[in-house]
């Protein structure tokens, strides 16, 4: 039953990590072991989305219903997939300088062996996927320099 929760400070607007967080069809381009995504119906408020992980010869597909609470959190609800279950929860809170990022991720698998093989790398796997969000956002907005100098944060 692997758990992680991290927490970063992040010279972005809150909108702004919302807004990548929130933008699931855009994944498979930046997210490590993100292979596709498929975005089945999506209001303002609400999504659900398919995505398809792989590493190595594991590859495993599975569907979320998503909530989206502009611009204050995004919350991951497991409906279809190899899970047991599993939970993800994205916080922001705006912050003098930015935003505050606060990631939790929990889940299952309902088999043992794929159990195993991710417990071994989890921490590293999530680590390394909370940087690819932060690297994201430097792609898309700049660095804090470059938005201090236009304005934009």
């Amino acid at each position: 039953m692997p758990k992680h929760a991290e927490i970063r400070r992040l010279p972005f607007s809150q909108q702004q990590m919302f807004d990548l967080v929130a933008d699931v069809a855009r994944y498979p381009e930046f997210l490590p072991w993100c292979v596709a995504t498929r975005i089945r119906r999506q209001t303002p408020t609400e999504m659900v989305a398919d995505m398809a992980i792989g590493f190595k010869s594991f590859r495993e597909s599975f569907t979320s219903q998503v909530a989206l609470n502009t611009p204050d959190s995004i919350d991951v609800m497991y409906k279809d997939g190899p899970f047991k279950y599993l939970i993800n929860h994205w916080k922001l809170t705006k912050t003098p300088d930015g935003c505050e990022v606060d990631f939790q991720v929990n889940f299952e698998f309902r088999s043992r062996v794929l159990e195993k093989a991710i417990g071994l790398v989890f921490e590293q796997a999530v680590h390394r996927m909370v940087s690819a969000f932060e690297a994201r956002a430097l792609d898309l907005y700049g660095d804090s320099a470059a938005q201090k100098k236009t304005g934009y944060s």
